[in-house]
């Protein structure tokens, strides 16, 4: 699992002190930034190929060391929310992350927008503390994003993929 870290995701988890690869660009890539809604910090993950995205809130730095079963565990949860096999966005190994920075101007400047809905919504269901986070994630999926030079849902590239690699 390559989870490519904007700078400020970096900051929060270590820094200087943390080893980076290099690997070329793949769909099943996780891309991480850090936002801060009302003074609180949250975390955006968001799956390249599909763009299917989860937002984490109010985390705590000591609970994202190791950040793998954080994410790990936060994925997972949000596939069985939309009743997705847990195999659906790729690999979800929380024992093997790897670390990277970003790599496609396209998926951050798509979760620039996310975070901007993000934090429309969280205001909208009256702050941080009466937004559910299942219901902030239902909406990123639901959410017309663009894609390959279309609007798509995420939630719809996810089940394009599944009918894509089920067997005939």
């Amino acid at each position: 699992m390559i989870l490519r870290c904007t700078a400020k995701a970096l900051r929060l988890l270590g820094g200087a002190k943390l080893t980076l690869v290099d690997p070329p660009p793949a769909d099943d890539d996780w891309y991480i930034n850090l936002l801060w809604i009302e003074r609180r910090k949250c975390l955006l993950v968001t799956h390249a190929g599909t763009l299917f995205s989860i937002v984490l809130t109010d985390v705590r730095t000591a609970d994202l060391r190791p950040i793998g079963p954080a994410i790990a565990t936060a994925v997972t949860a949000a596939l069985d929310d939309e009743i997705l096999p847990h195999s659906a966005l790729g690999r979800l190994d929380p024992d093997e992350v790897t670390l990277a920075t970003t790599a496609s101007r396209h998926v951050l400047g798509v979760m620039r927008q996310m975070a901007l809905d993000v934090e429309w919504q969280v205001a909208r269901r009256g702050g941080l503390a009466r937004a559910d986070p299942r219901d902030l994630n239902r909406y990123l999926q639901r959410t017309l994003r663009t894609r390959g030079g279309a609007y798509v849902h995420p939630i719809e590239l996810v089940q394009e993929r599944l009918r894509q690699s089920a067997p005939p």
